[in-house]
């Protein structure tokens, strides 16, 4: 269902995806020019998700068109005003003054090519700086710089109301847009945790309390605070330092906040409480928890698992255990399962399985 704010429609980073990933395949599949399709405003709070969001555009494009999408990100906040629009210097004859040609403007104009320039934290850039992007948005020129006709352009910011560094954007410009915003959403981000190998940790705890994907409050002046992209990178800290939560709370409090992470190391001790995943799928006797937390944590700690190293036979025997455990825990398994495609090729022949699989697509179709 979408929501509404400030006359906005609010979608997820899922559902912003879908839209604007099936738009721009169709455009270019019609040979429909992208210049007179509108620039792209993503509007949202910080650490949502939006950045990840046009990685994921992109990927979907090349997908459904076969064309090769380069995506050149531009950090606004640390540009200057000559970053885009270049240095100047002579012409060859010393009479004319000439621009050279900034990076960004360095793309490939081939038509089997599509350039996304991403222009991000557009509303936090010096004023200068916002005056030569909103020429790029409006105009795709900046000075006698232009983009070339296979370049798609998406703009994001944060809203005044975040109380992040961000200013108004005119009337007159913000009506030449289109504008989308970006609301948190556990279920789409779980859907890209699936793809992305968050630790386990951070999947069965986000999981089970979803309301702390996003704790951001505008109104606090807290540096450290739960988004999307701070659990990204506490699952990079676990995945790469180390998940010995003892040895790394002060690195994941720094991201997260300290109330977050004295709650989120408290309850993966409880993974030390859940089955033995060797045993899960060695096929050997264990009983399913009955606490929902511990279920939790054994269908993330399953999912992971069989990602990384389970064989054809280990999935089976991990899909008799799920039997065992209550139907909404079985089906959370076998929908991450069903995720991630090198799992389920694995388990194409195995008559459980397939016939969930067959439901699932079956209920999604009506």
């Amino acid at each position: 269902m979408l929501s509404q704010s400030n006359g906005l429609v609010q979608l997820t980073v899922a559902q912003m995806v879908a839209q604007l990933s099936d738009a721009y395949s169709s455009l270019i599949k019609s040979s429909f020019p992208l210049y007179k399709f509108p620039s792209i405003m993503l509007w949202g709070p910080p650490g949502v998700g939006k950045s990840q969001g046009v990685r994921q555009i992109a990927a979907e494009i090349q997908q459904r068109t076969g064309k090769r999408v380069v995506v050149t990100d531009v950090r606004l906040l640390l540009f200057n005003p000559v970053d885009l629009r270049g240095i100047p210097t002579a012409n060859a004859e010393k009479t004319l003054a000439v621009w050279l040609r900034p990076k960004i403007f360095d793309m490939d104009a081939d038509e089997s090519v599509i350039n996304i320039l991403f222009l991000d934290e557009i509303t936090a850039a010096p004023q200068s700086v916002q005056a030569a992007a909103y020429q790029i948005t409006l105009d795709r020129t900046v000075g006698e710089h232009k983009l070339p006709d296979n370049c798609i352009i998406i703009a994001a910011g944060n809203r005044v109301t975040d109380r992040s560094v961000a200013f108004n954007m005119p009337k007159a410009l913000a009506n030449r847009l289109c504008h989308i915003e970006i609301k948190g959403d556990a279920g789409s981000w779980h859907e890209w945790a699936l793809q992305a190998n968050v630790h386990p940790f951070v999947m069965g705890y986000l999981d089970y309390i979803s309301s702390t994907l996003t704790l951001f409050d505008p109104v606090e002046d807290n540096l450290a605070f739960p988004t999307p992209r701070s659990w990204e990178m506490v699952s990079n800290i676990l995945n790469s330092v180390s998940d010995n939560l003892t040895r790394v709370y002060p690195l994941i409090a720094g991201c997260i906040g300290t109330n977050t992470a004295g709650a989120f190391r408290t309850w993966c001790e409880i993974y030390q409480h859940i089955p033995p995943l060797d045993q899960i799928f060695e096929g050997k006797p264990c009983t399913p928890p009955d606490r929902p937390e511990l279920l939790y944590a054994t269908v993330a700690a399953m999912v992971d698992y069989a990602r990384k190293s389970a064989t054809e036979t280990e999935l089976v025997h991990s899909i008799d255990f799920a039997c065992t455990m209550p139907m909404e825990f079985r089906f959370r398994l076998f929908h991450d399962y069903y995720r991630i495609r090198a799992v389920r090729q694995k388990l194409e022949k195995n008559s459980i399985f397939s016939q969930w699989v067959a439901f699932h697509e079956e209920e999604n179709r009506v």
